[in-house]
């Protein structure tokens, strides 16, 4: 009954802000508003399907309404800034009101969205390589570890986005290839139909590659998470899933759930019967509670889930939300490095935020 009552609130909450939205554009323009009610009335209907179409639309159509379903979800997110902010100067300042009955003011505000989120996504396709050097006191060979996060593998990052991720790791030459989590979008099918799991299997890497799951990789129940793991077998990645491995004798990899299950292991029950001694390396999507990374004597953390926001405000929201929302921190002897991600929830998009792959050389210090 809660969970219903909360839905509820949320979805009024959602429709009143977006009705904000178009009655402010609905002022703004004095003429053609049959044609606006039309346009609005397809881009509400691609947001839609693209939320909820992606399980029994076809693949390429699914796509479509994805990309203009979430491009219009974040220009109206920009439009309700712009509007609450002017409407709020309104109040205090006398300002003469410009956003009625104006083509002019329409036309402006149209071309610097353009501008803003043409922008935004040009800066989201450069894919910045990030280097760390993380030295630890125990004895280790020099270990290079290719980390990526939130690819959101799906209708948002399809099979050719993937392709050139897979020739950046490739050319690394790594000896470990990491995943932090959320490497699916909402929907398994255009994994499956148009076969990803054949480009992540050309990752090359001495001792293979290896990942946590992450919130995404449960949104749609527990079909869809049996579907998860079956495609991850099939494209050769280890899912360590609150369980440890050694590798090589050498190191240990500990890989937890997502901090959305509730009866996850803690952190100290999955490394009490390590051997200290050796370097222990954390794969957790959230980077939440660092103290406990401290605290379990882990060398290094690696993360995602923020993406650092994105864009702003959000990447502002990310940064008071974590103790660090994006980089490397370093608590005692542990190090902390958290992935703005390499892929993007919804919209292409970045601003004052890069999609990377963080290259981490782990070496004994001297």
């Amino acid at each position: 009954m809660k969970q219903i009552l909360f839905i509820s609130i949320a979805l009024l909450i959602f429709f009143g802000l977006f009705f904000y939205v178009f009655f402010r554009l609905w002022q703004m323009i004095p003429t053609g508003k049959p044609i606006f009610i039309g346009v609005v009335i397809v881009l509400m209907s691609c947001f839609f399907l693209g939320f909820f179409g992606g399980y029994f639309l076809p693949t390429p159509l699914a796509t479509v309404t994805y990309h203009i379903g979430m491009t219009f979800l974040f220009v109206a997110i920009y439009l309700l800034f712009i509007f609450v902010v002017f409407d709020l100067l309104r109040l205090v300042l006398p300002m003469k009101e410009i956003l009625v009955g104006n083509w002019r003011t329409f036309a402006v505000l149209m071309i610097t969205l353009t501008a803003i989120f043409t922008y935004a996504h040009l800066n989201y396709r450069n894919v910045v390589r990030e280097e760390l050097t993380v030295s630890i006191n125990k004895e280790i060979n020099p270990l290079k570890i290719v980390a990526i996060s939130d690819l959101h593998l799906g209708y948002s990052i399809g099979k050719k986005e993937l392709e050139k991720w897979v020739t950046l790791i490739n050319a690394e030459n790594p000896d470990i290839v990491v995943m932090t989590g959320d490497i699916i979008d909402n929907y398994m099918k255009p994994l499956i139909d148009q076969d990803f799991a054949s480009v992540l299997r050309k990752i090359n890497s001495r001792y293979g590659t290896f990942a946590c799951l992450g919130n995404h990789e449960y949104i749609g129940g527990r079909s869809k998470i049996f579907q998860t793991l079956d495609f991850l077998k099939d494209a050769n990645i280890s899912v360590l899933r609150d369980t440890t491995i050694l590798i090589n004798d050498e190191f240990y990899l500990i890989g937890r759930e997502d901090r959305a299950i509730q009866n996850r292991k803690s952190l100290t029950e999955l490394v009490k019967t390590l051997d200290p001694t050796k370097p222990l390396i954390l794969l957790d999507h959230q980077p939440f509670h660092l103290n406990e990374t401290k605290e379990n004597g882990i060398d290094l953390q690696i993360s995602g889930h923020t993406h650092r926001g994105q864009l702003p405000p959000f990447s502002w929201l990310t940064d008071i939300i974590f103790e660090v929302s994006h980089g490397h921190l370093q608590k005692g002897n542990s190090h902390i490095y958290v992935s703005s991600g390499i892929g993007i929830w919804g919209g292409k998009f970045r601003i004052g935020t890069q999609s990377e792959y963080v290259v981490i050389e782990l070496r004994m210090e001297n």
